[in-house]
């Protein structure tokens, strides 16, 4: 009876190292919803909206013009500039988004049809290449890196 408890004692101590030593899962992350909810900001035309997706500080984001953006600030800055041109927009995240989580990352792509309306009343159809980054932090999901980019026509 010692025996079969001493191997009983052994068995669940090595589960409980294993279990300890397993990597710890972040929790859900982003669905195509959350992607949708992204885009449905730029398309409030309101920059202020969007920060609360992108991480702070100094992360490359790529968007169609210019090349690059060095932080959220500077993306900001010039996103803000071209959003002024715009009367209304909309986005929508198509069915081929792909979402690869990794622990507290994810990274993943989408292609974005827009239809948007300039203040001039030139209507402007295109779709988008969407890949991203995105990091846990703070128990929020955050883009960390972004690359927009329209195929050449």
């Amino acid at each position: 009876m010692l025996k079969r408890f001493s191997t009983l004692l052994v068995c669940v101590l090595i589960l409980s190292v294993g279990l300890a030593a397993a990597p710890k899962k972040s929790g859900p992350g982003p669905d195509k919803a959350y992607l949708q909810k992204i885009w449905d900001g730029w398309g409030s035309l309101d920059i202020e909206k969007q920060g609360q997706f992108y991480a702070q500080g100094p992360h490359v984001f790529f968007d169609v013009a210019p090349l690059q953006y060095a932080s959220w600030d500077e993306f900001r800055a010039g996103v803000s500039k071209e959003l002024a041109n715009f009367k209304s927009a909309t986005f929508t995240v198509n069915d081929d988004a792909q979402l690869h989580p990794k622990g507290d990352m994810v990274w993943g792509t989408a292609t974005v049809k827009m239809d948007a309306t300039l203040k001039s009343g030139k209507r402007e159809l295109a779709t988008f290449r969407w890949t991203f980054v995105m990091e846990k932090q703070e128990g929020k999901w955050l883009l960390v890196h972004e690359h927009v980019s329209q195929p050449a026509e």
